[in-house]
């Protein structure tokens, strides 16, 4: 038959486009995700993923919302022993690391307004590698910041229920570590927050301004009973630990000051987030940083700093003793578990943000970043991070969970300060709603004080850390590397 009338049917298949071969594993970590597939994803996301709903306000008070009330109601407890009545200069050498940090965050979240946080700006500068390791650190940061603050809200519970007599079960008021079986009231706060994200950002957002709202009030109430116990006597000696002793618990409190980098994760769920992430970020960290001083040293005035102890509901107890009314001592243990679950439901936000980023990078399971068209959230990742949370909070004790989040709180800060660093040099044209001012000595101190702050944290926290990212490492060479996005063109 001739050749112009062979049936199309016996034409020769064409020859299946042959996968591109996976670059060499030096390559693969090296390779940076272009700004340009960010602006793309963030378009798309528009269209059928998240919905922009969030103003300035809704991501200052997320802002506040996981930070304000973490380290002055949880773990300044645990903090004082270590300062002493130095303690407010601890947060002040924290909250300044935290500053120089924030102002590296605010002009990054200009540059690059997207899920992710830091995760996605490492990815953008330093490489997948780097943003793998990143974004494992955001991992120990978020997921174990929240259970840390759960854990705390189970002592005022207890506090609440003793104005009548009552407290937790010990088989139900800790973990196995402090004599107990889990800590129920954390695991269920977990949970709760879980369930309250599911229906959207907008609705969750709201839900975290009215308990803003309500913990700022709580700790102005603080201040203004303290005073009328205060004592300048209480302040002498004032650093009885020396300078380790106040560099220590800085690190400790460190973990305080996450709330700007929950903020940088809600960057395609705000209407206008190049003009609006760096103002909350910025405006969060200052009102943060002065109320936690103003607290600290309120707190170190009522009570001698030998009387603070680890483990226990320390504002409340100081309350209690000052008024001598069991129904304001009541009254202020219930909100503060309010206020503390306002840091737990805007923290649990950011993780779910981090998994979405790093799942649609094919970093971690697709499940993590699945959108569901009727809430327009990750539901299944949200559902699945709060479950493992919840089991964190219930059997592991709060010391070592705030020491281990402030490690990969630090180590993800100081990729920022360098990110900032590398896009300046190397994408000079970008836009940037946000300049980092006195460039590049903002960002160098910021990446030094991260460091300093890391090297004065416990030889028992670093092997966790060491164990963790050893982790992150398998993780990512048995699933990270095979279905990693940006390394398949």
């Amino acid at each position: 038959m001739p050749d112009d009338l062979t049936p199309a049917s016996s034409a020769p298949a064409p020859a299946p486009a042959l996968a591109p071969a996976r670059p060499r594993l030096g390559e693969q970590l090296l390779r940076r995700k272009p700004l340009e597939a960010f602006a793309r994803e963030a378009e798309a996301s528009d269209a059928r993923g998240l919905r922009r709903t969030l103003g300035v306000w809704h991501l200052t008070a997320i802002s506040i919302g996981a930070t304000l009330g973490t380290g002055i109601l949880v773990v300044l407890g645990t903090a004082v022993p270590l300062a002493g009545p130095a303690v407010f200069l601890a947060f002040v050498l924290a909250g300044v690391a935290a500053l120089l940090s924030a102002l590296s965050y605010a002009e990054m979240a200009g540059s690059v307004p997207v899920s992710g946080s830091s995760y996605s700006y490492a990815y953008a500068t330093l490489g997948e590698g780097v943003a793998w390791v990143c974004g494992w650190c955001l991992v120990l940061e978020y997921a174990v910041s929240v259970a840390a603050v759960a854990v705390g809200a189970g002592q005022y519970v207890d506090e609440a229920l003793r104005v009548f007599g009552l407290s937790l079960p010990d088989v139900v008021a800790g973990p196995p570590a402090e004599g107990g079986l889990l800590n129920l009231p954390a695991a269920a706060l977990v949970l709760l927050a879980a369930l309250v994200l599911v229906p959207g950002a907008r609705e969750s957002a709201w839900v975290n301004t009215v308990l803003v709202v309500v913990k700022v009030g709580l700790l102005v109430f603080f201040v203004a009973v303290a005073f009328t116990a205060f004592s300048a006597g209480n302040f002498e000696p004032l650093a009885p630990m020396g300078a380790a002793g106040v560099s220590a618990a800085a690190s400790r409190l460190f973990f305080s000051y996450i709330g700007f980098d929950a903020a940088s994760t809600a960057g395609e769920e705000a209407r206008d987030a190049k003009r609006d992430l760096p103002r909350a970020i910025v405006a969060s960290i200052v009102i943060i940083t002065v109320l936690y001083i103003l607290v600290a040293v309120a707190a170190v005035g009522a009570r001698p700093w030998q009387d603070f102890t680890d483990g226990e509901a320390t504002l409340v107890t100081i309350v209690a003793d000052i008024t001598g009314q069991p129904w304001v001592a009541f009254l202020f243990a219930v909100t503060a578990v309010a206020a503390i679950a306002s840091v737990v439901l805007t923290v649990l936000y950011g993780q779910t943000r981090i998994f979405l980023s790093m799942a649609r990078d094919g970093l971690v399971p697709s499940v993590l970043g699945r959108i569901s068209p009727r809430t327009r959230t990750p539901v299944a990742g949200t559902l699945i991070v709060g479950g493992a949370v919840a089991v964190t909070a219930a059997f592991i004790p709060l010391g070592a969970l705030a020491d281990a989040t402030s490690i990969g709180t630090l180590f993800a800060f100081a990729l920022v300060n360098l990110s900032v660093i590398w896009l300046r040099r190397n994408r000079p044209e970008l836009e940037r709603t946000f300049r980092v001012p006195l460039y590049p000595v903002v960002p160098v101190l910021g990446f030094a004080t991260c460091v300093l702050l890391m090297v004065t944290l416990g030889g028992i926290t670093w092997a966790a850390f060491a164990v963790w990212m050893g982790v992150g490492v398998a993780v990512y060479a048995l699933y990270g590397r095979r279905h990693s996005v940006v390394a398949r063109g």
